[in-house]
């Protein structure tokens, strides 16, 4: 039996305030990347996140890896692990699993 699996990736430009965008082009150090880490608290999301930081390492040289966890799954993540994440890392993964 064949089936078609059509994946849909929604993708939109970030938002803007007031004129002045939300994103910033950061440059990335030549000697390594700091990277962030963002565990949404779902069920085994840890451990996705540990085999992708795992194959990060391998392919990148890392001059730190910032964690952060979302205390309540369903929340967005507080403003101050956000701002966390924004000052110690140059990019952050999030992923989230079951």
């Amino acid at each position: 039996m064949n089936q078609i699996v059509r994946l849909v990736i929604p993708a939109a430009p970030a938002p803007e305030e007031q004129g002045e965008p939300r994103t910033s082009q950061r440059r990335l150090a030549v000697q390594g990347v700091r990277l962030g880490v963002l565990d949404n608290s779902k069920g085994n999301a840890d451990h996705l996140l540990r085999m992708i930081v795992e194959g990060v390492r391998k392919a990148v040289p890392l001059t730190s890896v910032t964690l952060a966890r979302k205390p309540i799954v369903s929340l967005a993540a507080p403003a101050d692990v956000l701002d966390q994440l924004a000052r110690e890392a140059d990019v952050v993964i999030s992923a989230m699993a079951d």
